[in-house]
């Protein structure tokens, strides 16, 4: 096999390969099929793309989640629950 031709052997399998190559970037992933999926996953998939509208808020509450006396009452117990967790770790023996 003489050198020029060993070079265009080479040349059309180079370009052959980054065919192949551009062509599958071509594609998203994420509409290419796969094999253990179920056959709703696509139109789930395509869906994913869609972003949440920004304006669309959830109306106000008219009541505080946690009402305020409870809140003060969690509050001193996660205050208790601190300084007890404090003074173990700087006195280990302690009980």
């Amino acid at each position: 096999m003489s050198v020029g031709r060993h070079t265009t052997v080479l040349a059309l399998g180079m370009l052959a390969l980054s065919a192949f190559v551009l062509a599958g970037c071509s594609s998203p992933i994420a509409d290419m099929p796969s094999l253990g999926t179920p056959a709703d996953a696509s139109a789930h998939a395509k869906d994913s793309g869609t972003y949440l509208p920004v304006h669309d808020l959830p109306p106000d509450r008219d009541e505080a989640v946690i009402p305020p006396d409870q809140r003060a009452k969690i509050e001193a117990e996660l205050i208790k629950a601190r300084d007890r967790q404090a003074s173990t770790t700087q006195n280990p023996n302690a009980k």
